[in-house]
């Protein structure tokens, strides 16, 4: 059986890997060095070494979210990191200063993550599997493998052996090992396991330069998502695997203050606008229907906003998102998309312009009241926001069902008119 790439692994986000990242979220830790935060701390804080401001945290934290949850390669986390860092000021971060160092310091976060993740993930799937047996398997470089990790390929314990509490991979920087599971011997052996193999001798000496067993790296020597498993385990099975859900999910455990500084983050991201624009594009060149996420999420109101909609709606939408769905994406090109625009002193709107619709939501002004729609009778507010001489403005749905404030229309005035 053969591991899936980390390709696979962030393409591919699964319940419990985004839960256990999730949960993290409640806890952004300021620290100056990597060690700050040891071992099982881990499980429940997220930090970056140097990074002690809060807004920076936040953000840092959210291209990362961003990554796990909705499948980002390392291109798009590189382009964030690097408009996070110039919008925060950060200096004097290991890697600053030559594109090496930052090509290495941005692959360390995403890889890193990306990895305990999933083996958190796994960890509770594990867990709640029941599986009387875990089958260690060595994924490293086939060129440099760690000569330890090789020789612990194929070794078949029970679950509950104190092996697992130190070695559970990833057991380093760069560790791609992983676990997998069986409940008899003869399952186990067709995984590639050995239930004859026997532990090295010596395997849980502690090595004196690393304070770990040997072939463990410093501060490696514990099992990610072991002290968190329940918790995990728990938020993995209110939400059902859909991609849009899995964007959105969990966040109802986040603190408030948290969850404001996150979602303004969100939409902050580079990448955020450039999917937005892409789905509009991919919308309007027809891509098939199967092919395209049902709703985009735009990421979730503040606590402003819900108290804005409160005020004006008497509507609760804590927990709601903003989205936009291929419906509202071809009404918008019928309606706004074309030169007859001009004549009522607004410009045709176009795929480009919904990269700005995440700037809208954090930076326009506050939502008034919009009326209802005239298809559905459904409450409407309004947001607005002015770039360059030109206001753009959008008007939401709330869609109490799917707990969404859905992009209903969208136009941009140019002065001349309304």
């Amino acid at each position: 059986m053969s591991e899936p790439s980390l390709s696979v692994v962030m393409n591919r986000p699964f319940n419990e890997q985004t839960a256990f990242f999730r949960q993290k979220l409640g806890n952004l830790v300021a620290t100056a060095r990597w060690d700050d935060l040891t071992r099982s701390e881990h499980d429940a804080g997220f930090m970056i070494a140097g990074a002690t401001k809060a807004d920076l945290l936040s953000d840092i934290a959210t291209a990362v979210d961003r990554t796990i949850t909705e499948g980002k390669g390392i291109g798009e986390f590189r382009r964030d990191f690097r408009s996070i860092v110039e919008k925060n000021g950060w200096h004097g971060w290991t890697g600053e200063g030559t594109a090496a160092g930052r090509a290495w310091r941005t692959r360390v976060i995403y890889r890193t993550n990306a990895q305990t993740s999933y083996a958190a993930g796994r960890f509770a799937q594990l867990r709640e599997g029941n599986f009387t047996f875990w089958i260690y398997r060595h994924n490293d470089s086939v060129r440099n493998p760690r000569r330890e990790h090789l020789g612990w390929d194929g070794l078949t314990l029970p679950a509950d052996h104190p092996f697992w509490a130190t070695h559970y991979p990833p057991n380093g920087w760069g560790c791609r090992c992983y676990v997998v599971g069986a409940r008899r011997e003869s399952i186990a052996r067709r995984m590639g396991g050995d239930p004859d193999k026997a532990l090295p001798e010596g395997w849980d000496a502690t090595d004196p330069s690393t304070g770990a067993p040997a072939g463990i790296g410093q501060g490696w020597d514990y099992a990610p998502g072991a002290s968190v498993n329940r918790t995990v385990s728990t938020m993995a099975e209110k939400v059902r695997h859909w991609d849009y859900q899995i964007a959105k999910g969990y966040m109802q455990g986040v603190p408030e203050q948290v969850r404001d500084q996150l979602a303004t983050s969100y939409r902050s991201l580079p990448s955020v606008g450039d999917d937005a624009r892409r789905y509009a594009q991919r919308v309007l060149n027809g891509t098939e229907p199967e092919r395209l996420e049902p709703v985009r999420t735009l990421g979730l109101l503040t606590t402003r906003d819900t108290a804005q909609v409160a005020d004006i709606k008497g509507q609760d939408v804590n927990g709601f998102d903003y989205s936009i769905d291929p419906f509202v994406v071809k009404h918008v090109q019928e309606r706004h998309g074309g030169e007859a625009e001009r004549q009522r002193g607004q410009r045709p709107v176009t795929p480009n312009d919904y990269a700005l619709l995440p700037q809208l939501l954090n930076e326009g002004e506050a939502l008034v009241d919009a009326g209802e729609s005239r298809a559905t009778n459904t409450a409407q507010v309004r947001r607005e926001l002015t770039i360059n001489g030109e206001t753009f403005v959008a008007i939401f749905e709330i869609r109490r069902k799917r707990r969404t404030l859905a992009l209903q229309t969208f136009y941009i005035r140019t002065g001349a008119g309304d």
